[in-house]
């Protein structure tokens, strides 16, 4: 006899989640941060079956998918021990809930606290990133959070030996798994019930592609942030150091292309150009054997140095690719106001010797980070010192930037008296 294992439905799923929710409010922060060691662990202790899992996912993906997208897809044992240290530098962070965030005491008696609090059921939607799995586990554990997973077709198999491994985890500790869960229907319809969970998700998180952002901005009825579509901007001044300037623009857009936080666009004053360009091409071009980056210039950059025409659509693209787009424009001023116009609200550059410059560019640049005189790829959780990242907002209410802990957490205000009466 062969025997049929019934799939739960994310309707049942949702529900172990909303009891688990209550579980939760009674584990102390030291069980928490045990929990999250264990889970550390059990990630290292199931290396071979996470590789294994992945393998598959990969061949799967082959010839499907692009080059760069199969490596943000790999899993390796260095790529796993990295990610049982996020989680293990999260249970290191102090915990957000129970924070009182302000106190005041506005009548004799009546004192008032205005208190960090856990949201409840966060629920990720995210597609080929399997680190994003403990990632996303460990930041809504610690905040107090029942997480709610749902990844991609193509990382599924790699999920949900991941989430096993988080799972066994939390059991050995004595926790329930249902901290934990990952959405086992990979359709479009387990996506569009999440977004129309109301009573059961208390906040959406979706981690992809514009069109995957967009659905949700669109569909969702539950609260939702806007993340991770990143047309990144590097923007070099007339007074830049060339060779830093080099160094940071060959960082931003070849370290990994296939992450938001890499550059897409550069805009470069007209008064260095002559002699910027022509050294940029021979670095990440002609100098490069594996990967020449592909050059998409506008008019005045085409005069400089040889590339492909930039096309209508190439400065408002998100390539994830070996592609960086070149503006060249007349001042700073253009350059914000470029920016400004084609940016998605995620992280831009200057590279500049100017402090007049770099305060204008601050200043006028709206976006969630803004760096002077280094590359963005340091917009991640880690590097922020949140421990890992839930995403990147590029909204301004209720978070902005790498989420972290805080960002996991509301308020509500907590009153005690004395028998006041009003």
């Amino acid at each position: 006899m062969t025997w049929t294992i019934k799939k739960m439905t994310t309707k049942e799923l949702l529900i172990k989640a909303k009891n688990a929710k209550a579980e939760l409010t009674a584990v102390s922060v030291e069980e928490i941060n045990n929990a999250l060691n264990a889970m550390a662990q059990a990630l290292i202790d199931n290396t071979d079956k996470i590789l294994e899992a992945n393998a598959k996912d990969v061949e799967k993906s082959r010839g499907v998918v692009s080059d760069v997208m199969i490596d943000r897809l790999s899993l390796s044992e260095e790529r796993i021990e990295g990610m049982a240290t996020g989680v293990r530098d999260v249970a290191k962070l102090p915990s957000p809930v129970g924070k009182v965030l302000k106190r005041n005491e506005p009548i004799k008696g009546l004192v008032v606290e205005k208190t960090s609090v856990a949201l409840g059921v966060v629920a990720i939607i995210y597609e080929s990133r399997p680190n994003v799995t403990s990632d996303a586990a460990a930041l809504a554990l610690k905040s107090g959070n029942v997480c709610v997973l749902r990844c991609g077709k193509e990382a599924h198999s790699s999920a949900s030996a991941i989430v096993d491994a988080l799972q066994s985890g939390l059991e050995s500790v004595g926790l329930s798994k249902d901290l934990v869960l990952l959405v086992e229907d990979i359709t479009r319809q387990s996506a569009n019930e999440l977004m129309t969970a109301d009573g059961y998700v208390d906040l959406l998180i979706p981690r992809g592609g514009k069109g995957l952002i967009t659905a949700c901005l669109k569909n969702a009825t539950v609260p939702c942030i806007q993340t991770g579509t990143g047309i990144c901007h590097i923007y070099v001044d007339e007074s830049a150091d060339i060779d830093m300037a080099l160094n940071i623009v060959e960082n931003a857009k070849t370290s990994r292309p296939s992450v938001c936080n890499a550059e897409e666009v550069l805009v470069v004053n007209k008064n260095i150009a002559g002699e910027f360009l022509p050294k940029l091409k021979e670095r990440i071009v002609d100098n490069r054997k594996e990967n020449p980056v592909e050059l998409r210039l506008d008019e005045e950059a085409q005069k400089i140095i040889d590339g492909t025409p930039a096309g209508a659509d190439d400065f408002d693209t998100e390539f994830l690719d070996y592609i960086l787009a070149v503006k060249i424009v007349d001042n700073v001023d253009e350059a914000i106001e470029h920016i400004n116009t084609h940016s998605t609200g995620h992280s831009e550059a200057i590279v500049t010797s100017d402090s007049v410059s770099a305060e204008k560019f601050t200043k006028g640049i709206d976006s969630s980070s803004v760096y002077v005189n280094a590359s963005t790829r340091f917009t991640d959780g880690g590097e922020f010192g949140l421990g890992c990242e839930m995403g990147i907002s590029t909204q301004k209410l209720h978070a902005r930037g790498p989420m972290g802990l805080e960002e996991l957490n509301t308020y509500k205000y907590i009153i005690r008296g004395e028998g006041n009466i009003r």
